[in-house]
């Protein structure tokens, strides 16, 4: 008998990485295998509708139900490194840029985010801060300050939101983030970097919150430590976004805008006062507040 030096072999086993890795090329059933979504076998049986249709993996895998949308959703954001919400998020159904990416709305805010660029953080390496204000209150502050941050980090932008409505605050409640120590502590010595929350479903985005209610938000923003913090932040961070209390009642406003250098002025259609949006206007010009532009809420 012929003697065989070479060794007989099987087919080269299949080995699955421990965990997904960073995703551009690869397909979307490997994807889904890797993460724990769909199995080998489902895999096969998807491929083979897939041939025998001529549909796309995505829609062969729906059809047979084998894959649900959200499946398909999460694949894309590995696909093309873009942050993935899953549908039953504890996030606030208000952050539309992290729900609903490609509505009208969405695509006004990246128009507004270019614009941003191009006027203000693209223009010094010290230009980080940019307060969101209006005059009166139930305008969209916080809502625009928190969606406004989201496609900011959407671009790769290591992005800060921070609450600095030491009032009302909402930005914990928006982002599911419960009561805990934050922009008031920082200032009052009684908290530190901690106190800055990273948004696991949402890479680049952090937020600090408000924090603690204190009695005496304007003496806190007046002070040097407040400066010193956004200082600070604006070596760890591209981008920082600041929500405010309403002008019209608080000087909070002019306060954080002047320390931040920028504002972003925003009026609701048939609500806002025209002759508080001219005063507030006026008065951050004379504080020498840069005003990058101003939006206005129809919703």
């Amino acid at each position: 008998m012929k003697r065989n030096d070479s060794p007989i072999t099987g087919p080269t086993p299949l080995t699955l990485p421990s965990k997904p890795a960073v995703g551009a090329g690869r397909s979307i059933g490997a994807i889904l295998v890797d993460a724990g979504r769909l199995s080998l076998a489902d895999t096969e049986r998807i491929l083979r509708a897939q041939r025998e249709g001529g549909a796309r993996f995505g829609d062969a895998g729906m059809a047979l139900g084998l894959l649900t949308d959200d499946d398909v959703r999460y694949a894309l954001s590995v696909q093309f490194d873009y942050p993935y919400i899953a549908r039953e998020s504890n996030l606030s159904r208000e952050l539309v840029a992290a729900h609903q990416p490609n509505s009208r709305s969405v695509e006004q805010l990246r128009a507004l985010r270019s614009q941003l660029m191009l006027r203000w953080f693209d223009t010094g390496a010290d230009r980080r801060g940019l307060a969101i204000v209006s005059a009166g209150s139930v305008e969209g502050r916080s809502y625009l300050a928190a969606n406004l941050s989201i496609v900011f980090s959407q671009l790769g932008e290591r992005t800060l939101l921070i609450d600095a409505d030491m009032r009302s605050p909402r930005q914990h409640t928006l982002f599911n983030l419960g009561k805990r120590a934050g922009l008031s502590d920082m200032l009052a010595g009684r908290a530190g970097p901690e106190a800055v929350v990273g948004i696991a479903a949402l890479q680049d985005l952090s937020v600090l919150p408000a924090g603690t209610i204190p009695p005496n938000p304007q003496e806190l923003l007046g002070r040097q430590e407040f400066s010193r913090l956004l200082q600070s932040l604006g070596e760890e961070f591209d981008v920082i976004i600041i929500d405010t209390p309403p002008a019209s009642r608080y000087a909070d406003a002019h306060t954080v805008a002047v320390r931040a250098g920028a504002a972003l002025i925003v009026a609701r259609q048939n609500r806002s006062s025209v002759p508080q949006m001219a005063q507030l206007t006026q008065g951050l010009r004379e504080f020498g507040v840069t005003l990058v532009g101003s939006v206005l809420n129809d919703a």
